[in-house]
């Protein structure tokens, strides 16, 4: 069992740091998660409706929200055997996790939800190292 997990999360990656009483293991996780999807043919077009040629906004959103639901799953997958969790990161994907994770019931406390510009993955180790566990 491990009994502390940290990680670092944004929309395109997630580095998460498992602390086993005497060592440290990371596991790099990115999303392949594309936002703003571009025209289908990839260039610009002398032709009229031009805007045709790109998908319509709420059917993008859909797809990107259903690629980040894949993604969220997979760093869910990497944390049954946490007794806690720290999460941290710079925009909104560390509460979308948040609300993901209760769908999976979670044996884990999630201790803390913190927020973090970007990091290097040695300071990502650092940090988690640091934190007070409970």
């Amino acid at each position: 069992m491990i009994s502390k997990v940290g990680l670092w999360i944004d929309h395109r990656k997630c580095i998460i740091v498992f602390v086993y009483s005497s060592n440290i293991e990371k596991k790099i996780i990115t999303s392949h998660a594309e936002k703003h999807l571009s025209r289908s043919h990839g260039k610009s077009s002398a032709v009229p409706f031009e805007s045709q040629m790109v998908k319509a906004d709420d059917r993008q959103a859909r797809h990107f929200t259903g690629q980040l639901n894949t993604y969220y799953d997979e760093v869910i997958s990497y944390l049954d055997k946490a007794e806690s969790i720290l999460i941290f990161g710079p925009g909104e994907a560390k509460t979308e996790l948040l609300k993901r994770t209760s769908k999976h019931k979670l044996k884990a406390t999630i201790e803390a939800l913190e927020n973090a510009d970007k990091m290097t993955d040695d300071q990502i180790i650092a940090k988690v190292k640091q934190h007070n566990f409970k």
